[in-house]
């Protein structure tokens, strides 16, 4: 059993854009793929979604305040798959070309369908999303989760719920893709941190299954 913390910054090994890399991950099925997309077309997308995704600014109850959300958000799908997070409802907009691009080429490889995705843009080293599971009901009891990053990179850290010490950290770079699946929502919880460093806006698709 792991105690301890690991970091998962390095990649030891060459690894192709579409040879996944299993995160040595405990209660979890973790898969990653550096550079899925290369610098050309990550860019290519990086750049259709800035100016194409409808971003709105969200605000939620937090100790009965009204409180901005600190990132821009997106949600596209299939008719009539909403979704609700955070005492947010969220009504899909329609699919545009990239987001079905993106679509195909992460259903191809591994072997799930989605039918939406939450879009989230991190503008700076302020905007952030704060520790939680994807295991809202609407997504089933072992959900995939397709988090697919382009932009700037930035820290994604996990934290077992039940084990306090047990902890891991990766890098999420421009053109990666990383997959959650199995059972990874009850035992871990997720979030982006917030860092004083100077960062250029990143932005983050997950690709969902909305029952």
């Amino acid at each position: 059993m792991y105690t301890h913390q690991l970091s998962l910054w390095q990649d030891t090994t060459e690894k192709s854009q579409k040879q996944g890399e299993q995160l040595p991950i405990p209660d979890a099925e973790v898969t990653m793929y550096r550079g899925f997309f290369d610098k050309n077309e990550s860019d290519r997308i990086f750049s259709e979604l800035i100016y194409n995704i409808d971003w709105k600014q969200e605000t939620t109850i937090l100790f009965g305040k009204q409180v901005d959300l600190p990132r821009l958000t997106a949600w596209y799908g299939d008719p009539g798959k909403s979704y609700r997070y955070s005492k947010i409802k969220m009504e899909p907009l329609l699919w545009i070309p990239v987001l079905i691009n993106i679509k195909y080429q992460i259903e191809a490889l591994s072997h799930t369908q989605f039918n939406s995705v939450l879009l989230n843009l991190y503008r700076d080293g302020k905007d952030s999303v704060a520790w939680h599971s994807d295991d809202e009901l609407e997504l089933g009891n072992n959900p995939a989760i397709a988090s697919i990053s382009f932009g700037a990179t930035r820290r994604f850290m996990f934290r077992h719920k039940y084990q306090e010490k047990l902890k891991f950290e990766i890098e999420l770079t421009h053109g990666s893709f990383l997959l959650m699946k199995g059972v990874t929502q009850h035992f871990w919880q997720h979030q982006i941190p917030k860092t004083n460093k100077l960062v250029e806006p990143r932005i983050n698709l997950t690709f969902r299954k909305v029952s």
